[in-house]
């Protein structure tokens, strides 16, 4: 039996102990446990028990501290995240700071002028040097929340720049003066090698501001060569009849905003232009312009070369002539504006023609007996000029038909010509994508080593340009270029009909034209053909085609007796004896663009 001593119960704290005091515990057990227990005992359970809680203790106060750890390293963590945005943001800014500082480095040499003027609805700071005109919008410095992309600098060259105009508030009627509204540039844009008019409006309402602009970038225009007065001849006659109206509707507007004077004749003849370049002074213009088809861009260069001879009194050897020759194409296929220009355009063509584009162009000599007939880009003999000599006693049909008509009646009565065929191989590589000789003969000169094959060809194709046409969009002579010192000699030796056919229809395709085996191609500086037969083509089929009740073709140039048709440019000459074709490297001067060798293969895109 248990007693209770009330003497020995203790008190119970009533104040809450510390943290580690472990006095509380004490008391609770005193009262709570058995009082036979002795002291010692409740000693030593209080030890145990302290250790326990000690441990417990440290187990908390570790958690603390970890999780105390985490929150300082997310803290650390977050404003690091802000730190690398306003990092991203610094760089940003310097990398506009940057790229601005380069354009004004690149410029700051040559800078004429820097204002303010509006593009649109935003200003822009406009920096105009001795070559290009730069804009860059101006943002305002305080950053923005996203992540914009820096402004680009917008850049337009001079040399594209064709025209500067004021611009003025008028109203209806008025024809002069006006509120100044800024300025006006005009200028190409490049697709390509298609050439688009453009526009570039500067706004600014200081007419003082606005007025040394237009001073300054007219004179500085002044330092490209650009013609300012042109002689213009328009055949009235092309395809279609529509040269007039082409020039009307497309070239005189670019002609007068460019402040070109021109003066313009339209011929009335075969030939008119030849009698007029021989007597007019050239002096006084800046180029020629021709606005026609193949035949009128051929009596032109032909006209200017024989000027150019008649000036410098070489009667004998070719000059090239001082003037450049700018063509419109306004005919049936515009084999040379093709391949000079890429397209077939005549607001590309302009736009050349006012910018000041120039290249230089190989071209032929066509001889015979020492004999001088006519300078030319490409001829054919055999096929070519038989189809064109039938084409052309059907001048009443429309070309397309006419065309076709000649292509199927000469496919019909397809016959090879019996000739020499000689020629010297250029300097440059020479490729052969075939090998069809019947005869190779050797004739050595003291400069010249000639090669001599003899055989039937069905045609025979010379050609110091591509001929690129909406036909044959790779050329005629696709591994020809315009100004290689050379030109590709094309012959095809007699097979079937079937197989001449389908040599025609790769011209059309992707096709290589020249894999068969009846294929010789050569880059040759000089050709020589010989006919061998005694009766020439118009001889022998002159009866035929009487039968039929049609004419006789009128050929640009005759020659006495029989004689064989040619293809020179599109246009018919006859010619009886033998033809000797010599390649003047450059000899002419056209307007359009240079081409890099990359680009000379470019395929035509006249659709």
């Amino acid at each position: 039996m248990c007693c209770l001593h009330g003497d020995k119960t203790p008190e119970i704290h009533r104040k809450p102990a510390r943290r580690g005091d472990f006095g509380w515990l004490i008391s609770l057990l005193h009262v709570h446990l058995p009082l036979c227990l002795s002291e010692r005992e409740i000693d030593l359970f209080v030890l145990v028990e302290s250790v326990n809680m000690s441990e417990s203790e440290k187990e908390l106060g570790e958690q603390r501290d970890s999780t105390k750890k985490k929150k300082k390293k997310k803290k650390k963590e977050t404003p690091s995240g802000k730190t690398k945005k306003k990092q991203q943001q610094g760089e940003r800014r310097e990398q506009e700071v940057v790229q601005r500082e380069q354009v004004e480095e690149e410029h700051s040499d040559s800078v004429v002028l820097r204002g303010i003027f509006k593009l649109g609805k935003k200003s822009h700071d406009v920096l105009l040097t001795r070559t290009r005109l730069t804009w860059t919008p101006i943002t305002p410095e305080t950053p923005t929340t996203g992540e914009a992309c820096p402004p680009q600098p917008g850049v337009l060259l001079l040399r594209d720049v064709y025209a500067v105009k004021v611009k003025r508030r008028r109203s209806a009627g008025q024809e002069s003066g006006g509120a100044v509204l800024g300025v006006a540039l005009f200028c190409c844009r490049r697709r390509g090698r298609r050439l688009e008019q453009d526009t570039l409006q500067l706004h600014n309402a200081s007419a003082e501001h606005t007025h040394t602009w237009y001073n300054t970038l007219k004179e500085l225009l002044t330092a490209f060569s650009r013609p300012r007065y042109l002689k213009v001849f328009i055949n009235p006659s092309s395809y279609k009849k529509e040269s007039v109206h082409i020039y009307r509707e497309h070239v005189a507007p670019l002609f007068k905003m460019a402040d070109v004077r021109t003066d313009i004749t339209v011929t009335e003849r075969k030939g008119h232009a030849l009698s007029v370049m021989k007597e007019c002074k050239l002096d006084e213009y800046d180029g020629v312009v021709c606005v026609g088809g193949d035949g009128s861009v051929a009596e032109l260069c032909h006209a200017l070369v024989l000027r150019a001879q008649l000036d410098a009194d070489s009667p004998e050897k070719p000059v090239r002539p001082v003037l450049p020759l700018g063509i419109i194409p306004a005919g049936s296929t515009d084999v040379v504006s093709c391949s000079v220009h890429g397209v077939r355009d005549p607001v590309t063509a302009a736009l050349h023609i006012v910018l000041g584009h120039k290249q230089q162009v190989d071209m032929c000599s066509f001889s015979s007996l020492g004999q001088l007939v006519c300078f030319g880009f490409s001829a054919m003999f055999g096929f070519g000029g038989q189809s064109l000599a039938r084409a052309e006693k059907k001048r009443w049909m429309p070309t397309s038909r006419r065309r076709e008509y000649a292509l199927v009646k000469t496919l019909a009565r397809l016959r090879p010509e019996d000739c020499q065929l000689s020629f010297l191989p250029a300097k440059t590589s020479t490729r052969n994508l075939s090998e069809h000789r019947d005869n190779q003969d050797l004739d050595r000169g003291p400069e010249e080593t000639w090669t001599t094959n003899q055989g039937l060809y069905l045609n025979i194709s010379i050609m110091s340009i591509p001929c690129l046409s909406p036909h044959a969009p790779r050329g005629l002579a696709p591994n020809t270029s315009l100004a290689n010192g050379s030109a590709a000699l094309i012959a095809v030796g007699n097979t079937s009909r079937s197989e001449f056919i389908k040599h025609l229809k790769r011209y059309s395709s992707s096709s290589e034209p020249f894999s068969f085996s009846f294929v010789d191609t050569h880059a040759v500086s000089a050709v020589r053909i010989r006919p061998r037969s005694l009766v020439g083509w118009t001889e022998e089929e002159e009866e035929s085609e009487e039968e039929e009740g049609e004419s006789r073709p009128t050929p640009i140039i005759q020659s006495e007796g029989a004689a064989f048709p040619w293809n020179i440019d599109g246009e018919l000459v006859e010619i009886a004896n033998e033809v000797l074709v010599r390649v003047h490297p450059r000899l002419i001067t056209l307007c359009g663009e240079e081409l890099d060798e990359a680009e000379s293969t470019i395929s035509c895109s006249c659709f």
